[in-house]
């Protein structure tokens, strides 16, 4: 069912894979079935789910305007599942698997993290309505 919502979207829009941001891409792939093309959190499987989608395009503004990084490279890698009641929130564990790339922490020290995870972090920050006014990593 998944695939067939994702085909109908492609078709829609007049999209493929190739012409999306690797961050887009996997937004498609592992996101929009719950949150929503523009991650409003209605995707057609988010009635189904124990605890509504998050609306992602408003983790800035709930935030003060701050766009917190690290904070959304750890849910997405699954990290702080221990302190946030996400149970219908998936670990993502094919964004650990793959190229390294350099990411600073805000300390000045440069650490090898999962590009995909970089690439992910970065395309819903383009979502953010309104944009980020600030960012801490």
């Amino acid at each position: 069912m998944k695939l067939f919502l994702l085909l109908v979207l492609f078709f829609t829009l007049g999209l493929s894979l190739e012409t999306l941001g690797a961050g887009e891409t996997l937004f498609i792939e592992n996101c929009v079935s719950c949150h929503g093309v523009a991650g409003h959190g209605d995707g057609p499987l988010a009635a189904d789910l124990d605890t509504p989608p998050a609306d992602l395009t408003q983790i800035s503004k709930r935030r003060g305007g701050i766009w917190p990084m690290l904070e959304i490279m750890s849910i997405l890698d699954g990290y702080s599942r221990n302190t946030l009641p996400r149970e219908d929130m998936p670990i993502f564990e094919g964004f650990l698997d793959n190229d390294m790339v350099e990411f600073d922490t805000g300390n000045g020290v440069k650490t090898l993290v999962p590009s995909k995870l970089v690439a992910m972090a970065d395309y819903l920050e383009t979502l953010q309505d309104p944009a980020p006014e600030a960012y801490v990593p």
